[in-house]
């Protein structure tokens, strides 16, 4: 789950991380308001949403997508009229970034923040490394820019510190990584404090990310997280209600969080090839297979171990709600689940959807999947039915070229 960077602040508070001072605003006014309250002077103005690269985007009027409001969605603003100013062009228009691609998301809430004196940007991050099975500490000099380009760039910029999830992180860890970006001093003390205090975050919350980019070194030596994106693992969010009231639903896709009241795993890509599957490693393969064969898979979309009716229902109901899948894919694997009655599900799914007008190819492995095929072939429905893996990309790909 992802959160905004004012929530993301928020939690780091709870675990003394240094962030500046600021306040939400909904509405222009309130803007004005949270500006005088944090006692005027110089602030930013930043527009609030799941994406990065705001600063850098463009705010077009929803009305008039071609029609320009204003270059950046963070600004710094010097006094009262230009917070005002600054807040009317952000709110209510679609800001446009590299991560959001050129549909935008419509900003509803500005974070209004208390400047500070900037003498350096750094980056700092925490993530999973999957194949060591450990935690990956990363920071750079490059404070400020993507790091996925500084790693593409100059990877040599990055230094990381895996830690054992056993010991958690250790105090020379903290040191070495503070002594890698050259800080010495009250700034290297500040940094190592800030660095465990921001481990702890990421652990006690179980958090996904915590990135802080930029991490700026101030002008008397304080060490302040400037920016937070902070996202957790879903499936542990039951141990964080406080967390899960921080989600914006206006923020995610309307088919993903229509799957997640199914308990359906749902997410949604750029393809045409719609594909439903029964466990998350099958799925990722048949995607794969997919893209193999020369087509796009349009979504990722896991219906669990026991592939009912229902489930097949509702997953089919959820890839046509996107309008580039022009054709959908089912691969499954009968080991818990029977495949017949699979087959019997996804007739009463077609069916109950009143028919389903674009290709429908199913691969059915494993128990009774013989009398699966028999099934989907007397239900005088129009089934492409593939006899193994590969064939069912081959199909499905044939079928979205017509």
């Amino acid at each position: 789950m992802k959160i905004h960077e004012y929530q993301g602040k928020e939690v780091l508070r709870k675990y003394q991380v240094p962030v500046p001072e600021g306040k939400v605003a909904f509405t222009v006014d309130e803007a004005v308001a949270a500006y005088n309250e944090l006692g005027g002077g110089v602030c930013a103005v930043k527009a609030q949403i799941h994406a990065g690269g705001r600063g850098k985007g463009t705010l077009y009027d929803p009305e008039n997508p071609s029609s320009v409001v204003m270059e950046g969605g963070v600004k710094i603003a010097k006094n009262e009229a230009e917070v005002k100013e600054f807040a009317g062009n952000i709110l209510g228009n679609l800001l446009v970034t590299h991560q959001t691609g050129a549909e935008g998301r419509v900003v509803k809430r500005i974070l209004i923040e208390q400047g500070c004196k900037i003498a350096r940007e750094l980056y700092a991050g925490i993530v999973l490394d999957r194949e060591r099975s450990m935690d990956a500490f990363m920071v750079s000099t490059e404070g400020g820019m993507e790091i996925e380009k500084v790693a593409a760039e100059t990877p040599e910029r990055i230094v990381k510190a895996h830690i054992d999830p056993g010991t958690g992180l250790r105090p020379f860890q903290a040191s070495k990584l503070a002594f890698a970006l050259g800080l010495e001093g009250k700034q290297h003390k500040s940094a190592v404090k800030f660095f465990v205090a921001l481990y702890r975050a990421y652990r006690e919350t179980d958090a996904s990310l915590a990135e802080i980019n930029p991490l700026v070194i101030t002008e008397d030596g304080d060490v302040i997280a400037l920016d937070a994106k902070i996202n957790f693992d879903d499936n542990a969010l039951f141990r964080h209600k406080d967390i899960l009231e921080y989600r914006d639903l206006d923020e995610e896709d309307t088919a993903e969080i229509e799957a997640s009241k199914f308990n359906l795993n749902y997410i949604k890509l750029d393809g045409n090839v719609g594909c439903m599957v029964n466990g998350a490693g099958l799925a990722m393969a048949t995607m794969d297979l997919v893209k193999l064969a020369g087509g796009e898979p349009a979504n990722f979309l896991d219906v669990g171990g026991a592939a009912s009716a229902e489930t097949v229902e509702n997953g089919f109901r959820i890839i046509l709600t996107d309008p580039n899948v022009k054709a959908i894919l089912i691969n499954i694997f009968g080991g818990i689940v029977r495949c017949d009655r699979v087959a019997e599900g996804v007739v009463e799914a077609v069916n109950a959807l009143d028919g389903v007008n674009i290709p429908v190819i199913v691969r059915l492995a494993g128990t009774n999947a013989e009398k699966a095929g028999e099934i989907l072939q007397a239900s005088g429905l129009n089934f492409l039915v593939a006899k193994d893996f590969e064939d069912a990309a081959k199909k499905v790909t044939e079928a979205v070229a017509k």
